[in-house]
Formats: structure tokens, C-alpha cells, sequence
């Protein structure tokens, strides 16, 4: 599946198409070893399955006519003893082959998910998490029939059918001739039904996401559905999307009948009915005894078992290549990590960052920001203020790398942003955001997510710094307190605090503040305006700000309005200015 990675994107508009070829070479021969212990082993397995209808023919043409008690001692033994290797290969092919492709779900799912967090914040603006967790979860599922007992089988089956076709011309040239026509019927009806049935199954795992997708935001969201009475609204999608998916299955198992209709009429109804008519005329002729018979009807038994297998494995294979196809997608996309291109590795860095004529837009011909130019020297606060839609939050995207420039040049330490690996460049990058995430677990564990190895010392200090101790030991259970998804147990104030702590303890050269007192009360936010000025020092700094009365000390405020600069300097000087941060600034002081 790595391979996948740095394979041709076609530039047509077409989706990309897992081959079996592809699959083979990138999933099956580097496991060759594996494989091929398991074709071994079904090669074993079905030899030992031949035993019986052989030995039957032995059972009545011999044994019985001649009564020989020691020759049917020795024929049970015979018969017992492939039983048994059938039996126990049949364990070890699934211990073996089932276990390695458990494993090998496993391992492509931790490559999926390690892609995906390697693509643009964009590609998460415009996909739904619930969608990514279907795509990472489900769609490599199909590969356990690639190098588990699904191919091994398939191949066991074809040398059984083969292997009986042998047997049964040496038994009956010209029933066995009866028998292959309506074997290659069935045949052409397979084929065909396999190929209706792939982009089915590739629709299928669109859907599937779709309504995974929803169903976990109706469950994020379960405090706005229920606030706004909107349960049977919110049922109603669900059950749409639980239809779609209805109807794509439906579809698939119409195929599926076809086939095992087929099956059964062409190979169980015609084939056994007319080989019971020329069976029966060539007894009666004394041209076939009934051992011969018993033989040849069990062969053929053998020949059309793993046909029927096969055709089931196909569907199975053609449904492990469909979710292939959709993973390759993924696999295929950009990385937010240009190896080629961000080659340079910031080492001590100052967070000295200049903007030089900088455009940007989200949509092609739509551009937000217009020639944005300002410097924000190391250890410096910039304030970022405007009314919503501005374009304040963007800047912050495009100084946190989230985002990348139309045109104009983004510098670090005179170093072009776009050139910079962003892993040396986001380790010194500290962010704050209005709507603070916090992860499932404890308020300790959600402090120390940048930092899992930081001492006791230097956690209690970012805790004391954030003024978080100043409700944990409230808790009984104090920093190991569990907090419930996104925090849901905390006070918007508590989390916002968590946050700020969490910030403090990654230690960063360059730090981003996105309305982070905004969700906090009047005496809260008194306690993080003092935490947040120790934070700051030494530190660049971009503040996003509605309180204008929290960024007075800034070294620089920039006025952004209509996606420019309107207006900068101090808050001294902007006041005097008496222009649009001096009316922003006395209406909220009349507020």
C-alpha cells in the first residue's frame, strides 16, 4: 500500500482503479513468503479431499464385492487419516493466513490515518471526521480476502477443479464434456456480474462514510438537536442516508442472486440432472459400475463446490478492491509536508516574521486578504482587530503554516515560510484558539499532550501559570479529574484555561491567540490576562481580539477591514488617530 502513495494520479477526471496487478504487486508479493506457505498448505488440504470419492470407488467395486475385512480396515485408515489432514491444515490456514491479514488491516489502517494527518487543515474544512473514520476504518477491511484465506482458497479451488476434471475425463470423457457446458455458462454470468458489482461497492463505501459522517456530528451535537427540539428532523436524514444504503446493497445482492441462482440451475439442476441420465443409461448398459458412478458424481461434487467458492470469493475480492480503490485516493493526495521543497530545518529560532504583499483566497477569484505587508518582530505582540470576516483569522492561519499564500512572501527568521519544514517550524509554535479542543481523558493528560514527558515540576508550573489550580482543587480528584468529550464537564472559562496551560507547557517561540478570553468571565479572565502577559514575554505573539481593552500593552495593533490593513500602531497612537480602532475602541467603552 506504500506504493500506492507515489503512484501516478491520472489528471482526467476519472477515479483511480485498483488492479488485481496493483494489489499483487504491492500487497500480496511482499508477503510472497506467507502466501506461500498457505498454498502449501491448501494444496495439501485438497489432496487430502480427493481421498474419499477415490476410496469410495475402491468401497464398492472392490472391498464389498470381495469382502476383504483387512482391506477395509486399511481403506478407513486411509480415509480417517486425510480427514485429519484436512482438518488440520484447514487450522492452520486460518491461524495463519486470517491472523496475518488481521494484521496487515491493522497496519494499513496506521498508514491511512498517519496520511491523513499529514494532508492540508483544508482537506479536513471540507471532509467530514465521521466520513475520515469510516475511510481509515472500514475500506481496508476488504484486504483480509487478498492475503488471507480468500486468495489462497480461490487458487486451492481452481487445482481442485482441475484435479477433477482430470478424474472425470479418466472416468467419462463424455459426461464430463456435458458437465463443462454448463460450467462456462456460469462462467460468463460471473464475470459479468463481478463487473456490474465493483462500482457498487465502490458507491457503497461513499454512502457508508456519508452516514457515519452525520451520524457523528448528530452526536457531537446532541446538546443544539435537543435545545432546538430538532430530534425527528435530525432522524429523518439519518434515515435518507440509511436508505441510500439500502439501496446500493440491494442492488449488489440482486448480482450476488444472480449468481447463486445461476449456480444452482446451471451446475446443480442441469449438470446433475443429465449426468443422473447418462449416468443411469451407461449402468444399465454395463459400461460403468456403480463405484465408478458414486466416483464421479463425488468429483464432480468437488469440481463444482470450489466454482461456486470462487464466485463467492470473487465478490468478496471485488469488494476488497473497490475499498482499495477508495484508500488509494487518499494515498494519493498531497501531503501538507513538501519533501521536496521544505528542505530548510529552523534551528534556534527567533520568531522574527514579516508578511510582504500577501494575497490570499479560499475560492479561486475570491480573494479574502489584499496585499498584506507588516513584520512582527521576535519577542513582540501584534493585535489583530476588525470586525468578523476581515480576514484576522486567516492571518493567523497563514503565520501558523495552516495556510499557504496566492502570491506576496511569508518570511521566518528571513527564511521563506514555504521553504521551512514544518515540523521544525511548528515544534516553537504555540496556539490558542476561541473555541479550545480538548481530548477525552484528564485535565493532567490534556496539559501535557505537547509535552507527555514534561516532569511534575514543569506541569505544576504551567498549571499555577494558567491559574488552573485555582478550580482543580476543587475537584476531589484534582489534575487526574476526568473531563468527558471536548471537555463537556468543564465551564467554557475552565477549558480555555486547560488550554492556555497546555500552551504554556509547550514553551513556544511563537504564539497564537485566537480570541482566547473570550469565553471567560469578567474575574477569569483577569486571572488569564495575568497569565497570558507571563506567557507572552519573550515570545512573538499574534492576538485576535473583540475586547479591545486586552490588547492596550500590544506593540503593534493592525486594523484589518475588508481583507487590508486599515489602520496601525499603538493603541496610544491609533486613539489618536481618531479613526476606525478609536470608534471600535470608545463604543466598547460606552458598552
Amino acid at each position: 500500500m506504500r506504493e500506492f502513495q507515489n503512484s501516478h494520479i491520472s489528471k482526467d477526471k476519472k477515479k483511480p482503479k485498483v488492479t488485481i496487478l496493483q494489489a499483487f504487486k504491492t500487497i500480496i508479493w511482499p508477503r510472497r513468503g506467507l502466501v506461500f506457505v498457505g498454498l502449501i498448505l491448501i494444496f495439501f488440504n485438497r489432496v487430502a479431499g480427493l481421498i474419499l470419492p477415490w476410496k469410495s470407488k475402491t468401497l464398492l467395486d472392490d472391498v464389498v464385492p470381495s469382502k476383504d475385512m483387512g482391506q477395509l480396515y486399511e481403506l478407513l485408515i486411509i480415509v480417517g487419516s486425510a480427514i485429519l489432514i484436512q482438518a488440520t491444515t484447514s487450522f492452520l490456514l486460518t491461524r495463519v493466513l486470517s491472523v496475518q491479514a488481521q494484521f496487515l488491516i491493522s497496519e494499513l489502517r496506521a498508514q491511512v490515518q498517519k496520511k491523513v494527518l499529514s494532508l492540508p487543515i483544508s482537506f479536513f474544512d471540507n471532509t467530514k471526521s465521521g466520513a475520515l473514520v469510516s475511510r481509515i476504518m472500514s475500506d481496508v477491511e476488504g484486504v483480509r480476502n487478498l492475503i488471507g484465506t480468500g486468495l489462497v482458497q480461490l487458487v486451492g479451488g481452481i487445482f481442485t477443479a482441475i484435479v477433477s476434471v482430470v478424474l472425470l475425463i479418466d472416468i467419462n470423457g463424455w459426461m464430463t464434456l456435458f458437465v463443462l457446458i454448463p460450467i462456462t455458462l456460469f462462467g460468463i454470468v460471473a464475470l459479468k456480474a463481478f463487473k456490474y458489482i465493483r462500482p457498487i461497492f465502490r458507491k457503497r463505501g461513499v454512502i457508508n462514510a456519508e452516514v457515519k459522517g452525520r451520524l457523528t456530528e448528530t452526536l457531537a451535537g446532541v446538546r443544539v438537536i435537543k435545545g432546538f427540539g430538532a430530534e425527528e428532523q435530525e432522524s429523518k436524514v439519518f434515515e435518507e442516508g440509511v436508505d441510500r444504503l439500502f439501496q446500493n446493497v440491494k442492488k449488489s445482492l440482486t448480482a450476488t442472486a444472480l449468481m447463486t441462482s445461476s449456480s444452482t440451475f446451471l451446475l446443480a439442476g442441469i449438470a446433475s440432472t443429465g449426468i443422473m441420465g447418462i449416468g443411469g443409461y451407461y449402468m444399465m448398459e454395463g459400461t460403468m459400475t456403480a463405484g465408478q458412478f458414486l466416483s464421479f458424481t463425488m468429483y464432480l461434487a468437488f469440481m463444482i463446490a470450489p466454482i461456486v467458492q470462487m464466485s463467492n470469493i470473487g465478490s468478496q475480492l471485488t469488494e476488497a478492491l473497490a475499498g482499495l480503490d477508495r484508500t488509494e485516493e487518499l494515498m494519493n493526495m498531497e501531503p501538507e509536508e513538501d519533501q521536496k521543497n521544505r528542505t530548510i530545518k529552523l534551528e534556534n529560532m527567533r520568531g522574527d516574521i514579516i508578511f510582504d504583499n500577501v494575497s490570499f483566497s479560499y475560492e479561486e477569484g475570491k480573494e479574502v486578504l489584499h496585499n498584506i505587508s507588516f513584520r512582527a518582530s521576535s519577542g513582540t505582540v501584534t493585535a489583530l482587530v476588525g470586525s468578523s470576516g476581515s480576514g484576522k483569522s486567516t492571518i493567523a492561519g497563514l503565520s501558523a503554516t495552516f495556510l499557504n499564500p496566492e502570491s506576496g512572501l511569508i518570511t521566518i527568521d528571513s527564511h521563506d515560510i514555504s521553504k521551512v519544514n514544518l515540523s521544525s517550524y511548528r515544534r516553537n509554535l504555540g496556539v490558542v484558539l476561541q473555541d479550545e479542543f480538548l481530548f477525552e481523558g484528564t485535565i493532567k493528560e490534556n496539559i501535557l499532550f505537547p509535552r507527555p514527558d514534561a516532569n511534575e515540576d514543569q506541569l505544576q508550573r504551567a498549571v499555577k501559570a494558567a491559574y488552573v489550580n485555582e478550580f482543580t482543587d476543587r475537584f476531589d480528584d484534582g489534575l487526574d479529574t476526568l473531563i468527558g468529550e471536548r471537555g463537556v464537564k468543564l465551564s467554557g472559562g475552565q477549558r480555555q484555561r486547560i488550554a492556555i496551560a497546555r500552551a504554556i507547557l509547550a514553551d513556544p517561540k511563537i504564539i497564537i491567540l485566537d480570541e482566547a478570553t473570550s469565553n471567560l468571565d469578567t474575574e477569569s479572565e483577569a486571572l488569564i490576562q495575568k497569565s497570558l502577559n507571563e506567557l507572552m514575554k519573550g515570545r512573538t505573539t499574534f492576538v485576535i481580539a473583540h475586547r479591545l481593552s486586552t490588547i492596550k500593552k500590544a506593540d503593534q495593533i493592525l486594523v484589518i477591514e475588508s481583507g487590508g490593513i486599515a489602520e496601525r500602531g499603538t493603541h496610544e497612537e491609533l486613539i489618536q488617530a481618531e479613526g476606525r480602532y478609536f470608534d471600535l475602541y470608545t463604543y466598547q467603552a460606552r458598552i
